[in-house]
């Protein structure tokens, strides 16, 4: 009677345990919006770590040629999940294209306005300087929003477009008071830690509704995918592995990519941290709708669409 138990036991049980081990893993692309950087480190890290495995999945990180290019390649379904800034991709809504947001990578804008003058307290302290502004149509907005809410306007300050030179560089050579568009996470930490004294302000905190650094957008005809939850947890997974082991992960990073094993992106892989999304699937509909609203106003966009065609809950 006992061996019959036993053999009735293995019989029910190591069937399963086999196949779950055996079973095929089922492909997945993702497209990056540029090379492998410490902003992708949830992919890269949920790749290392094997909770893309965990969850049946085989995920193919992919390079795009220019990083205008993701929106025209998930358009044409050359990948399954695209990696995209929530402006430019609500401007790519406007104009009709067949993409929805299906989850968030970083929650947050990592650009700002940089001071060389860390005394500034206060945005006020830009009346009468020299602003060296990007030549997007889209900070120039954010620009004129933030200078509004401390009663300055355009008149008040010189703004200088700087379209071929470096903005760092105009800052630290004096060409400029200011810079905007300077990315909290690299060239921020990398000024200070070489001993500039800084006054950086940031848009969320200054009048611009907030949005959304990096998006994983896809073809609206792959809204049903059965794929997506589960990557969705486990990227989930790696940002809390990266909570809690910041400096193992980026060890792990910089073995498989040493040509990015620089002091620039080490500061950068701990100062990015902080603004990964801890729940990719998580949504805001309020913020989503504000930023629209935001965007509309400086006719960036023609219309403020539905939620509903700015992106599915997954």
């Amino acid at each position: 009677m006992k061996k019959i138990i036993v053999s009735l036991i293995l019989f029910l049980f190591l069937p399963l345990g086999w196949a779950a081990t055996t079973a095929p893993l089922e492909k997945l692309t993702v497209l990056l919006d540029w090379f492998p950087n410490p902003d992708h480190a949830p992919l890269i890290i949920a790749k290392q770590q094997g909770f893309f495995k965990e969850q049946g999945l085989e995920v193919e990180l992919l390079e795009p040629n220019h990083p205008g290019d993701v929106f025209k390649q998930i358009t044409i379904h050359e990948a399954d999940i695209g990696l995209a800034y929530q402006p430019q991709f609500m401007e790519q809504i406007d104009q009709g294209l067949p993409l929805i947001r299906i989850g968030t990578l970083i929650d947050k804008p990592l650009n700002c306005i940089v001071v060389l003058d860390g005394n500034m307290k206060s945005l006020t302290g830009l009346k009468g300087k020299h602003i060296g502004l990007s030549s997007n149509k889209l900070s120039n907005a954010i620009l004129n929003v933030m200078l509004a809410k401390q009663g300055l306007s355009n008149k008040d300050v010189v703004k200088i477009t700087q379209t071929d030179h470096d903005l760092s560089q105009a800052l630290l050579s004096h060409q400029v008071d200011a810079v905007t568009d300077m990315t909290r996470n690299f060239e921020v930490p990398q000024l200070e830690k070489a001993g500039y004294k800084l006054a950086v302000f940031f848009p969320e905190e200054h009048g611009i509704p907030n949005y959304s650094q990096l998006i994983l957008i896809t073809h609206m005809n792959n809204i049903h995918d059965k794929r997506f939850p589960r990557f969705l947890v486990a990227l989930r997974n790696a940002v809390e592995y990266l909570d809690m082991h910041p400096r193992e992960a980026w060890q792990q990073f910089a073995k498989q990519y040493p040509e990015s094993n620089n002091k620039v992106n080490r500061e950068a892989w701990f100062a990015t941290i902080p603004y990964f999304s801890e729940d990719p699937a998580n949504f805001d509909n309020d913020e989503w709708n504000s930023f629209a609203e935001f965007l509309f106003k400086n006719k960036l966009i023609k219309k403020v669409q539905p939620i509903s065609r700015y992106a599915v809950v997954i």
